[in-house]
């Protein structure tokens, strides 16, 4: 790498700016359902070429959003959810690839969700909102590549509840995907997952401050969302990793006080994810999220997963790791042996790692030359 290349790799791809796409025809679905009209907000970074065939769509976890890479003004203290992935001499690099992120519909960043106004009433739809799928998602999604003018990406990628999404398109648009990058993830919701999911909403929806998904305009029910934040926070880590951060540690050095105070560490941190989390997201879309995620189901959805993966047509790339428990490494093993029996070009890398389900955000050094690697073989065509 020469030194200008270090240097714009250091620097990454720089300001940003969120955009906007909104259609005014209504978008069916899954339930029966109708929304609209409906807007993504989008993010991208690089230049599509001209044959139209570098894009790559990249595609958030749970508490997401649009903004994967870089900075929307100098002063802005932390980068996009993906920063160290996306940018000129890294996996997702700009020079070469033109990489698309959107919010989900459902979400409170930018996209229609329940925070936004219904037509109909002029008030925000609340809990009035209707109940969005994975798969509707996806189909939001399609409408954004098409309005870009892209046919086919060279790939999608995306960790957790990404994952998921990534699954959707390369079974249900396998026509228009030539690789997949699929990270800590898995191929439907599990019982436990969905037990810490319902717990989290339960949290929501007994804050008196909910109001029944009406409290816009009022306090929102930030105890409920701090404590789901909280819940599914401690599911993102690891044993190893709480143990080494915090083991028994007192905030103060001073022994117990045997009271009912918060005075582990661990127990501040807590506080601080969920406080922090309250600043950013909306209690509501954290509802319509977490009952997507439930309902994912895509053996469910095709009779198995072998008859599932026989609908893929491109290459496909699976890292889990160690310590996860959230989603654990059997779950994206179980993906890439169905899609060796059906005879489908596939990689699985098991990482180890103490960071949980979490490692996909933060350990990047194992993971960059995997991806990169594995772009180049679908870039290639190989």
């Amino acid at each position: 790498m020469t030194a200008l290349q270090t240097e714009r790799a250091y620097e990454g791809v720089g300001i940003v700016q969120r955009q906007y796409l909104t259609w005014t025809e209504p978008l069916t679905l899954e339930s029966g359902q109708s929304l609209g009209p409906l807007t993504l907000a989008y993010e991208t970074y690089g230049r599509l070429n001209a044959a139209r065939s570098n894009a790559i769509l990249l595609l958030h976890a749970l508490s997401g959003d649009a903004h994967a890479a870089g900075r929307h003004s100098p002063s802005d203290r932390k980068s996009g959810w993906w920063d160290m992935m996306v940018g000129p001499g890294r996996p997702f690099d700009t020079d070469r690839y033109f990489v698309i992120c959107s919010n989900v519909i459902g979400g409170c960043m930018g996209s229609t969700g329940p925070a936004t106004r219904d037509p109909r009433t002029g008030r925000p739809y609340g809990a009035r909102f209707p109940v969005v799928t994975i798969g509707d998602m996806v189909r939001a999604q399609a409408r954004l590549l098409d309005a870009l003018g892209i046919d086919q990406l060279l790939a999608v990628a995306g960790g957790s509840m990404g994952g998921f999404q990534a699954l959707e398109w390369i079974t249900a648009h396998p026509d228009r995907v030539r690789g997949a990058v699929l990270l800590a993830t898995a191929a439907r919701s599990g019982p436990q997952t969905m037990a810490w999911n319902s717990i989290g909403r339960r949290a929501i929806m007994s804050d008196p401050r909910w109001r029944d998904g009406d409290y816009y305009g009022h306090e929102p029910p930030a105890d409920g969302l701090a404590v789901a934040r909280m819940i599914g926070h401690v599911t993102y880590l690891s044993e190893p990793s709480l143990e080494e951060k915090f083991g028994r540690r007192l905030q103060h050095g001073d022994g117990p006080a045997f009271s009912l105070e918060r005075e582990f560490a661990v127990e501040s941190y807590l506080d601080y994810q969920g406080d922090t989390f309250n600043s950013r997201f909306d209690a509501n879309s954290y509802l319509y999220i977490t009952k997507a995620m439930d309902y994912w189901d895509l053996p469910g959805q095709y009779g198995s997963l072998d008859a599932a993966m026989a609908r893929v047509e491109g290459r496909t790339l699976l890292i889990s790791f160690s310590t996860d428990w959230l989603y654990p490494t059997a779950e994206s093993r179980a993906i890439a042996d169905a899609l060796a029996r059906q005879g489908r070009p596939v990689e699985h890398v098991d990482l180890p790692t103490s960071a949980g389900h979490d490692a996909f955000l933060i350990d990047a050094e194992a993971q960059r030359p995997i991806i990169s690697g594995f772009l180049d073989e679908v870039a290639r065509g190989a």
